[in-house]
């Protein structure tokens, strides 16, 4: 059987690392598209998939890369996306400062949209929204809007598309490297805290969004939905 060819946008840390390495088990053929070209290396090094994964330095803020990846590829079975850049996104409405903010945009959801334009999938994109969308926390209006419209964007596209799926993936806290920068030393009391709140009793891993795009991935019947991987965030 002929391995499925999918490209990861993000992948080489964290969430996407993991999605990364669950499509590989699973026998995909796997491009891992980001930014920094030493996070691909370590990525490549971690994953050790041989010929089956490919890294291309790509910034999915902006079209001319995005373009260029995908004339790399070519048409692929299934599109995967996790960027983001987030620093300096959590700012006080009152004292927003707009070039802060335009990187979560640009890399969130223009980089979304540019995908959509230049990718060409047969089988599905999916996209990773947040909880951050459903409980959003005071000096967090952009990345719950962000959040939120990828949502409606991947509703949208699962009908301008079709029959190629469109859905968003929508993880809640999960212990990945980004929280040394955003909490430090107070990361592992932070963390806890949440697992303490949380009906599922434990923070999240990579390997439980993994499994959860495995199955967007995998189901040829669900379109223009998100799946919440929050442990019960939501609700809580």
């Amino acid at each position: 059987m002929e391995h499925p060819q999918v490209v990861v946008i993000g992948g080489s840390s964290g969430i996407g690392l993991g999605i990364a390495g669950r499509l590989l088990a699973d026998g995909a053929n796997v491009t891992i598209a980001a930014r920094s070209a030493d996070r691909l290396a370590a990525a490549e090094r971690e994953l050790g998939a041989g010929e089956r994964l490919r890294t291309i330095v790509t910034d999915v803020s902006q079209e001319g890369q995005v373009e260029r990846l995908f004339a790399s590829t070519g048409p692929v079975d299934h599109i995967v996306c996790t960027a983001v850049d987030a620093v300096g996104a959590y700012q006080p409405i009152r004292r927003l400062d707009l070039t802060s903010i335009q990187k979560l945009v640009n890399a969130k959801l223009y980089g979304a949209l540019l995908i959509a334009k230049h990718g060409t999938a047969r089988g599905s994109i999916t996209y990773t929204s947040g909880i951050a969308a459903y409980r959003p926390a005071a000096g967090g209006s952009v990345v719950a809007a962000v959040n939120g419209a990828l949502g409606s964007l991947a509703a949208a596209l699962a009908i301008e598309l079709a029959p190629v799926r469109v859905n968003a993936i929508s993880p809640g806290w999960v212990d990945t490297p980004v929280w040394d920068a955003i909490a430090g030393d107070a990361k592992a009391e932070r963390l806890a805290a949440m697992a303490a709140r949380l009906p599922a009793g434990r923070i999240g891993s990579p390997a439980d969004i993994a499994e959860a795009v495995l199955a967007l991935v995998h189901n040829g019947f669900i379109t223009g939905t998100v799946l919440h991987v929050d442990g019960g965030h939501r609700l809580v």
